[in-house]
């Protein structure tokens, strides 16, 4: 396999499971990422998120499948010569040092990359600009042990993006900053991907966040991908709602089940929600107000992560099913 081939996904696992003992935390999953994507993965608390990103980086042994990043195997990665980063949820730095000092420490220890013409070195990110890129500059004195956790999270950051790598991993990035390192955040993946092509892999129960930044996603739930693509097909493929309030809605709830375009409508308290196939809000509101049911409220529950994210983990079955979405 040639590992400097552009056309190759950034992440490919194919049938990967992973055993605890006897419990099966990864059974036979697949998962690509595509190389220049910001590639979101979500799931619920012990889904196996961190684990699949440790089987990624040889940090855990799997009992069954192959793995390839960037070309390279997870026992292969130190030959990637620092293309290939990752940060994970507690950053792990040497509280004694101050920001500039383990900046400094970690660019004097990277590996020289040349070109394949075996030219000049490619050029490595300093230690001011990624300060800078992070707004650390004005921490630059303090020792680590007493920075927040999210001025820690935003050294790691910095500490990873030193090599100019080509794909990052982050491990709930989102952690411990406030709203306004989350934006710094977002805006630097987003720079990042857009002006030098880096490919990322962010791991992350903040809904919201990824979705205001990805391309692609992939869920994780039962120990395999459930749903997995691009953003915008996998929220197009996933079902409309209506949530309408009346003080009818027996009345309501017999009406909306004959019409055209309704998949099912479901009754609770003074509020139906209504499950769309191809029925447009405008015609549900005509239909209720022709009958003349009066309409209190009535709300489009738009499709977003957390709207897919829950309609494929909330009361599924243990045994998960496949949908994937094509890019």
């Amino acid at each position: 396999m040639n590992a400097h081939s552009d056309a190759m996904d950034a992440i490919s696992l194919n049938g990967i499971s992973k055993r605890f003992g006897s419990v099966d935390v990864l059974r036979s999953l697949d998962l690509n990422v595509e190389r220049g994507a910001i590639h979101g993965l979500v799931g619920l608390n012990g889904s196996g998120k961190t684990t699949t990103l440790e089987c990624i980086l040889g940090l855990q042994q799997f009992q069954s499948g192959c793995a390839t990043i960037l070309g390279f195997g997870p026992n292969e990665l130190h030959r990637a010569e620092g293309d290939i980063v990752a940060v994970f949820d507690t950053p792990s730095l040497h509280a004694h040092l101050t920001v500039r000092q383990a900046l400094t420490h970690a660019a004097l220890l990277l590996p020289t990359k040349k070109h394949a013409q075996g030219s000049a070195a490619e050029p490595q990110r300093s230690v001011d600009e990624v300060m800078s890129l992070l707004s650390l500059s004005r921490y630059e004195s303090y020792k680590l042990r007493s920075l927040s956790l999210g001025n820690r999270r935003r050294t790691s950051i910095a500490h990873a993006l030193l090599g100019n790598p080509k794909l990052v991993l982050l491990d709930e990035p989102f952690n411990g900053l406030d709203a306004g390192g989350v934006d710094e955040v977002l805006a630097l993946i987003k720079t990042l991907n857009r002006d030098f092509g880096t490919s990322f892999l962010l791991s992350s129960h903040q809904l919201p966040y990824l979705q205001s930044v990805c391309t692609h996603l992939s869920i994780l739930h039962g120990g395999q991908i459930v749903a997995s693509g691009s953003l915008d097909d996998l929220l197009q493929s996933s079902e409309a709602k209506l949530i309408v309030r009346t003080h009818e809605t027996a009345s309501a709830q017999a009406l909306l089940l004959q019409l055209d375009g309704v998949r099912s409508v479901v009754s609770e308290n003074d509020a139906l929600t209504i499950s769309l196939a191809g029925a447009k809000p405008a015609a549900v509101n005509q239909a209720l107000v022709s009958a003349g049911i009066a309409v209190d409220e009535l709300v489009h529950v738009r499709a977003s992560v957390d709207t897919l994210f829950r309609e494929l983990t909330s009361g599924a079955p243990e045994t998960p099913h496949a949908r994937v979405a094509t890019s």
